[in-house]
């Protein structure tokens, strides 16, 4: 009774230092970049569509890394693959801090794409679906919420060394490379690959279940369907949120009020992770999948509605999209284990995820070429909201083709129980 007691209160150690990495990595590695591009461009006399390879170089890494990841995970394990993200994500904030042209900055991106794919929400939904047995959305929505909150403390940390002197962001990089390291140590001393007992000869079982779990899953037409929904949600919702600024300018809202309407954007973004999680705990996959993909359609027809006169509909914008973002954190682990069990869980995951990024790389261009070739975002707008509306229908479809394929795979096995 003892043992099972502590076990079961080891479970929130875990959950509560797999809050402290995506905090940190997230938060103080991806979140902040932005802070980052005029003073680097600035002091190094770069041209800003020439630094912005290197965010192209970290999604093309952090794709090619998650398609190996079921592979990496079930043959080093959660904890060494952490390590190998820390270090990469202290190389590569060493790396831009002494980097002085784009070449170099696009190596540091290369660390900084390998040591996000290792510490985000691949290995957050890896850990919590290993550790925790009930209210996995809720418990993956907390700990992914921590960005938000992340984010907001670097900003504040961050943002006086970096207007320090024209090369604060050397310092900034240093500092940054510091805080990792002192979290990496306590992944090291408290972080546990599985839970001890029963439960960890469970997940070593099926470790040896894994590989007949994904040839199955390989051959499944509803797979391939499922990558092209994923696929188009990354580019879409990131394309949009890339644009936002500067169609809300090109209407002619003002500076401040856009600023100011677009961190309410970051602040409901923390809640509605968690709120995300708790619904699906609740209701299941379909009505909150449902409620994401609905909220990103009426997300984008506000913005696109949005003028001088109705520039209040991008509070309305902030609502509906930040219950959609979730579609490319949270949404990825649960689609992965509602459509193919847990013994593929985490190859699912991990290719969800490349392709997911992939199509972040994607988005933003074409977006910038339909405003080429419009002069405005509108046209881009209207096609968001026409794909997202056929990414749900298909995605319901797939989810009934999989739930059909788990009810016939599970009726042998109940009649081999009962006879």
């Amino acid at each position: 009774m003892e043992n099972k007691r502590t076990q079961l209160d080891y479970k929130w150690v875990i959950v509560v230092i797999s809050g402290l990495m995506v905090f940190t990595a997230l938060g103080f590695c991806s979140s902040s970049n932005g802070m980052y591009v005029a003073p680097i461009t600035s002091a190094l006399n770069i041209a800003r569509s020439a630094y912005s390879v290197t965010t192209s170089v970290r999604y093309v890494t952090t794709a090619i890394v998650n398609f190996f990841f079921g592979f990496l995970i079930y043959r080093f394990g959660a904890k060494k693959l952490i390590m190998l993200g820390f270090a990469s994500l202290i190389a590569s904030s060493l790396i831009y801090s002494f980097a002085n042209n784009v070449p170099v900055f696009c190596v540091g991106s290369v660390f900084l794409g390998i040591g996000l794919s290792f510490t985000t929400t691949t290995m957050v939904g890896s850990v919590v679906n290993r550790w925790c047995s009930k209210s996995k959305g809720t418990i993956m929505g907390v700990i992914l919420a921590s960005n938000g909150v992340g984010a907001a403390l670097a900003r504040v940390i961050l943002t006086p060394i970096i207007l320090s002197d024209d090369y604060g962001f050397r310092e900034a990089y240093r500092v940054v490379a510091i805080i990792l390291l002192f979290v990496a140590i306590t992944m090291l001393l408290f972080f546990r690959n599985n839970p001890k007992g029963e439960e960890g000869v469970r997940i070593e079982k099926k470790r040896v279940e894994k590989s007949a779990a994904d040839r199955a899953v390989f051959k499944k037409v509803y797979f391939y369907f499922s990558l092209v929904c994923i696929f188009f949600t990354g580019l879409v919702l990131q394309s949009i949120v890339g644009i936002v600024d500067p169609h809300l300018a090109d209407v002619g809202l003002d500076p401040a009020f856009i600023t100011t309407a677009l961190s309410f954007v970051s602040i409901f973004l923390s809640i509605s992770k968690f709120g995300v999680g708790f619904i699906y705990d609740k209701t299941g996959i379909r009505i909150t999948s449902s409620i994401c993909y609905v909220a990103s359609i009426i997300g984008f027809t506000s913005i696109y509605l949005v003028t001088r006169e109705a520039q209040g509909l991008t509070y309305v914008y902030g609502v509906f999209i930040s219950l959609a973002l979730p579609l490319e954190t949270i949404m990825l682990p649960i689609f992965a284990r509602e459509l193919f069990g847990e013994n593929s869980f985490n190859s699912a995951l991990g290719i969800f995820v490349a392709v997911n990024t992939a199509g972040y790389a994607i988005g933003g261009p074409i977006a910038n070429a339909v405003f080429d070739m419009c002069q405005s975002y509108r046209p881009w707008l209207i096609c968001a909201a026409i794909i997202m509306f056929v990414v749900i229908i298909t995605m319901h479809v797939v989810i009934t083709f999989a739930k059909r394929d788990q009810r016939a795979q599970a009726e042998p096995k109940l009649e081999a129980v009962n006879t």
